[in-house]
């Protein structure tokens, strides 16, 4: 069976957690941290990357978006992208804006809770926030235009598992009012079963 390696805490990590679920293949997951247990996943992988699969073959994979890749392969028929190019190229782009949200959200977290404050510098501390903002802002627009009802796809899982991580690691930074759209693509899509196999768990922060 197919390992992945890492943290539910790492949206990186969900994003493929959920995704497996949602294409129905089996895996197992191992919570193991970059931080608090480094050598046991440098074992696994030794560019210590997360997320990592372990293929059944014994073949490792990182990055997310490579493993999913492999996934819908394994998945076929079965995709969360669809197959027009036109439809395709929309849901890759909300992909691509959760990515950089996620990215975003990181680089933020890293400076100012892994960065002493006298060395934060912050200026780019402002550019990195108002390119996060302005990132959701381009997420909550592509979801308005976006048919109702919401459904299991690559685009929903990278948007809700962004927003959700933004918010636990950057709490009141974004305006869930200003942001309706996302929030209830949120609110629906934690409740669905891909997403409540693989929760964002507070026992797996980085520690």
């Amino acid at each position: 069976m197919m390992q992945l390696i890492g943290m539910l805490d790492s949206p990186y990590v969900r994003r493929v957690a959920v995704s497996l679920h949602a294409l129905g293949l089996p895996f197992a997951q191992r919570c193991i941290s970059v931080f608090s247990t480094y050598e046991q996943f440098k074992a696994i992988n030794p560019v210590v990357r997360a997320p990592t699969l372990v293929c059944d073959d014994g073949t490792v994979l990182m990055d997310s978006s490579l493993i999913l890749d492999y996934a819908e392969t394994l998945a076929q028929p079965h995709s969360l992208l669809p197959g027009a190019a036109s439809e395709r190229a929309i849901a890759l782009r909300i992909v691509g804006l959760a990515l950089a949200a996620c990215d975003k959200t990181v680089q933020i977290v890293y400076e100012c809770k892994l960065r002493p404050t006298e060395k934060q510098y912050e200026p780019w501390l402002a550019r990195v926030t108002e390119q996060l903002h302005t990132t959701y802002g381009l997420l909550e627009r592509e979801w308005a235009v976006q048919p109702a009802p919401f459904a299991v796809s690559a685009a929903t899982i990278a948007a809700a598992v962004a927003w959700r991580f933004t918010h636990e690691k950057l709490p009141g930074t974004l305006d869930a009012a200003a942001h309706r759209q996302l929030q209830a693509l949120s609110d629906w899509a934690e409740a669905q079963p891909a997403f409540r196999a693989a929760p964002y768990d507070e026992q797996t922060r980085h520690g």
